[in-house]
């Protein structure tokens, strides 16, 4: 039996939340990142005594389109799965219902899943420092819940809120990061780019490519990458009304 974790976490917020619960959960964990372009996800085959853990944002409420189709080419062999959904505060709205129709059409038996906190991305002052001690402390708490599910060999689907949504992806116009006059041109943010929408040469971004993940802000070592002045202060703004109130993590089994 091997313990697979599975992350499309481009800012690092997914991950972070994901190796509390992975690292309560086993002691041995074989990472497999779906930012990598560059990796083969057909060639990626579980077994049904495999356990994995499944963990995307939430982007405005769906899978990010990216991670929908890297997922769809992984074969699940009817591992069990815990998913996990990770959102800035907001709602995670359809996520975890769109994660579990994915994750079982891959082949996956989704028996568990989480809904998440973590800073988020565009808006970096909402959801700050997520997640944070609390939430580190409830994550670990959901997994003796977990791991008695697993235990008990309860392939159960979790009763997860949300619907399956008509249109998976969800394209969000005009967030595609432009580089400033302090570029250096150091190609860091073409190489690390999920998609690779970003030209290695002038590291302009491609905007129909550009799925608006934030991750070239995130690596850019001299923070030339920037969006526009308008989109976050009204960005920042209106979701700092919207997430005014603090939510917790949930467990769904």
């Amino acid at each position: 039996m091997k313990f697979f974790e599975i992350t499309f976490s481009p800012t690092g917020g997914t991950k972070k939340a994901a190796d509390i619960l992975s690292h309560e959960l086993s002691k041995h964990i074989s990472e497999i990142d779906l930012c990598d372009r560059m990796v083969d996800f057909t060639k990626i085959v579980l077994e049904n005594d495999d356990i994995a853990l499944i963990a995307v944002p939430s982007y405005g409420g769906r899978v990010p389109q990216t991670a929908v189709d890297r997922l769809s080419e992984l074969s699940g062999g009817q591992a069990k799965a815990i998913l996990v959904c990770v959102y800035g505060n907001r709602a995670f709205d359809n996520t975890l219902a769109q994660l579990q129709d994915i994750s079982c059409k891959a082949g996956f038996r989704p028996v568990a899943a989480v809904a998440a906190l973590a800073e988020h991305s565009i808006a970096r002052k909402v959801a700050a420092g997520r997640p944070d001690a609390e939430d580190e402390k409830h994550l670990k708490e959901m997994t003796s819940q977990i791991r008695q599910k697993l235990d008990a060999e309860d392939v159960s689907l979790p009763d997860v809120p949300g619907k399956i949504p008509e249109k998976a992806g969800l394209k969000t116009p005009g967030m595609a990061p432009d580089p400033s006059d302090a570029c250096v041109k150091c190609g860091l943010c073409a190489k690390k780019c999920p998609v690779g929408a970003i030209d290695p040469v002038s590291m302009n971004p491609d905007s129909k490519k550009c799925i608006s993940c934030m991750r070239c802000i995130l690596v850019c070592p001299v923070e030339a990458k920037k969006l526009g002045r308008a989109i976050t202060s009204l960005g920042g703004v209106a979701l700092g009304v919207l997430c005014a109130n603090r939510k917790e993590c949930e467990l769904f089994l």
